[in-house]
Formats: structure tokens, sequence, C-alpha cells
């Protein structure tokens, strides 16, 4: 079984991340199209382009979620059948990490997967600094 770790430091409040990680329109700015609700059992969707054992969509349900602090996901999709965790921790009054990981993946198709999956995570870091930063310049000219 492997995983997929990243983590990220970013000079906001820890708030102003989870507002990032758990509004759905702005979850759609950094990931991708979806229905999500910060509810523990809710079940939503994902949607993007088809890729090779994938027809682009992603299932999900939220299995924890301890705001502001920890998110935990399911994620199915194509070959794989994994649990995503969201991790935020406050390093200081304007500044936290970003723990994220993907675990589970089990078999050929699902290492193929991660393989993309892996490539896709480290493009997304920088979409959710945009918007952690949009979110942060926002807060502070109001």
């Amino acid at each position: 079984m492997s995983s997929i770790h990243r983590t990220a430091e970013f000079d906001v409040p820890a708030a102003t991340l989870w507002r990032a990680l758990t509004d759905r329109e702005l979850l759609e700015a950094w990931l991708m199209p979806n229905d999500f609700r910060a509810e523990v059992g809710h079940r939503f969707t994902m949607t993007t382009e088809p890729a090779p054992m994938f027809d682009g969509t992603v299932h999900l349900e939220v299995l924890e979620l301890e705001p502001p602090h920890r998110m935990v996901w399911s994620w199915r999709g194509g070959p794989i059948d994994t649990i995503v965790t969201f991790t935020v921790t406050e390093l200081g009054p304007r500044s936290c990490r970003f723990d994220f990981s993907q675990e589970g993946f089990r078999g050929p198709g699902a290492e193929f997967a991660r393989f993309f999956l892996r490539g896709g995570w480290k493009k997304l870091n920088p979409l959710l600094g945009a918007v952690v930063k949009t979110l942060e310049r926002v807060r502070t000219d109001s």
C-alpha cells in the first residue's frame, strides 16, 4: 500500500486556510467543481476531465471534521478507494502549516492513479496558496 503526502506553510491565520478547505466555491477554485458541505456523513462528488481508467467523477464522503484543524474524506474514483486527510496546524497568529495525505492505493491500477495524482497535488499547492492570499487580502482590507 502506498500514499501521497504534501506539506505547505502559509502566512495566513489557520482560520483563513480552513475556510479555503471547507467553502464549496473556494474548494472549486483550487481543486475541482463539487457539491461539498462541511458535515460529517455528507456524500459528494467532484468532477474533472476524464483520464485513462477514470470517468472524471470522484465520489467522496466526509468521514471526520474537527474545525479548524482536521478533515478526513473517503475518495473513490477510477481504480482507487482511498482516504484523504487535511490537517491545519497553527504556527502563530498569522501562519499555519497544511498537511495533506492520501492513503490506501492498492493494486497496479491504483499505483498508476497515484503517479498522476501525486503530480496533480503538487500543482494544487500554488492554487491553494493563491486562494488563501486572496482571502487574507480581502480580510485585511475590510
